[in-house]
């Protein structure tokens, strides 16, 4: 029986995927990037969860990814309510935070935790392994979903049951990351399952736990909420009072601290996605044991993996053997593949240095669309923006720059201080400093203009904004 109409999946969007670097960036981390075929992960995950009947989901995520989140949702036809985390504090205080939210408003059903990065094609398999938890978490049990391991893989938590077979089983201990000699032998021993890091959970057994062994954590969660506002579809805790509570994971912070959990053994495919190796594991090898994205060509090359995201660049092997490369617009990384789990090492090397491509893509993602940067330079920056159909920017202006703006696909609709007009392909408009003025996209089709920014300072904080469709704030980006 499908019992997944009392559940709301939890969707935890908080991560930055630095391992994945240079395609993943904070700025667009893993789970919004074009990872798999011509979706992301994030996507997938909600096309898992449309398919069981379950509640509207509720998204945890950090305010800079909330209009991914949304127009995602909308792009599968979905409505979701959104948490936003004012910062980064590890996921047991975002999911006590979704409990907390869910318990308020009349839930006191179940919630299945998901992170939203991880790839799950088999979806008739989670969801009978959903059914099968189901039983479980309404005995009380919290209830963990462990992968069928495969090999011997270190870069995984391992959870140790007392059987081996069955459809649910009880938890003995979790393990750490481990060496391969221990990896090697609970493969030997059977009864070890990776750990997805997916639970389900009733809300008040959450709420149990966390009062019984987080109390300071759960009373710091509860106040930065006491006042939590609405904007639309999201939902904002207290920013000051949310940086007073304990940054810590949910594994830590309370599943390793219970005593009656579960597993459900889940023997589909499944991957993390968690370095570059199993990235490109997703695709088959060639009988060189190569595999190969984009526009890329290997010569005399052995287990080698080479991916380039920009058409315009063309990536190049000779005579490699157990590399790991990837190009992007801005930014190319050459590693062995034996040390791809340390590729966040370089992420931290570049953030130290001050380089920007360490978080930041030369493609900007807003609300209306994107724009990347194509010339940067003293005095003047030359832009294209990318305008949705049906979609505008905020009526702003500017104190230090000028814009001139060049219609290069699509027809723009322009206002420049209460003057409204039609700007066709090939046609151009100007726009002075301190000009009131609003680019805006009324047609079906998406709309590319060619920006020129000249003046004294060329920030995007530069912005005045006197009304946006997407209620941000003076000099919010």
């Amino acid at each position: 029986m499908n019992t997944h109409h009392s559940i709301v999946p939890v969707i935890l969007c908080g991560g930055s995927g630095s391992r994945l670097w240079p395609l993943s960036r904070k700025s667009l981390p893993k789970q919004f990037a074009p990872l798999v075929g011509d979706g992301n992960l994030f996507e997938l995950t909600l096309q898992r969860i449309s398919e069981g009947h379950f509640n509207k989901p509720l998204i945890v995520a950090s305010e800079a990814h909330r209009f991914h989140v949304l127009k995602q949702a909308a792009n599968l036809g979905m409505q979701c309510e959104v948490l936003l985390e004012p910062a980064g504090r590890n996921t047991a205080p975002a999911i006590i935070m979704a409990a907390l939210h869910l318990k308020a408003n009349g839930h006191d059903g179940h919630m299945l935790v998901l992170p939203s990065d991880h790839l799950i094609p088999d979806h008739i398999g989670f969801s009978e392994a959903i059914n099968a938890g189901m039983t479980a978490s309404q005995n009380s049990k919290l209830v963990t979903f462990g992968i069928s391991p495969t090999g011997p893989e270190t870069g995984y938590g391992y959870i140790q049951t007392e059987n081996s077979s069955g459809a649910v089983l009880d938890v003995c201990a979790f393990h750490e990351k481990p060496a391969v000699a221990k990896a090697e032998q609970m493969l030997a021993e059977g009864g070890y399952f990776w750990n997805a890091g997916i639970f389900l959970v009733s809300v008040d057994r959450l709420l149990a736990l966390a009062e019984l062994h987080q109390p300071e954590m759960l009373a710091a969660v509860e106040d930065a909420i006491a006042d939590m506002t609405r904007d639309d579809s999201f939902l904002r805790p207290d920013a000051e009072k949310w940086k007073l509570v304990p940054a810590e994971s949910i594994d830590y912070a309370i599943i390793e601290k219970c005593d009656d959990i579960a597993c459900v053994p889940f023997s589909g495919s499944w991957s993390d996605l968690g370095d570059w190796n199993s990235v490109f594991a997703v695709d088959g090898a060639d009988k060189n044991g190569n595999r190969l994205r984009g526009g890329v060509t290997a010569v005399d090359c052995v287990n080698t993996n080479l991916w380039s995201t920009n058409d315009q660049t063309r990536l190049v092997g000779l005579g490699l053997d157990g590399i790991v490369a990837v190009a992007t617009d801005d930014a190319i990384m050459v590693a062995n593949a034996s040390r791809t789990q340390d590729v966040r090492e370089i992420v931290a090397v570049l953030d130290k240095a001050g380089v920007p491509q360490a978080h930041q893509h030369t493609k900007d993602y807003r609300p209306w669309g994107w724009f990347e940067s194509l010339i940067v330079a003293p005095g003047y920056q030359v832009k294209r923006l990318h305008v949705d159909p049906r979609a505008r920017l905020s009526l702003q202006s500017h104190q230090h720059r000028s814009e001139h703006w060049v219609v290069v696909a699509g027809t723009a609709t322009v206002l420049i201080n209460e003057r409204e007009k039609q700007v066709n392909t090939n046609e151009s408009v100007y726009i002075n400093v301190g000009d009131k003025h609003r680019l805006a996209n009324d047609t079906d089709q998406p709309l590319v203009v060619i920006e020129v920014q000249t003046g004294s300072y060329l920030g995007e904080d530069d912005i005045v904004r006197y009304h946006d469709d997407f209620s941000r704030g003076l000099g919010e980006l």
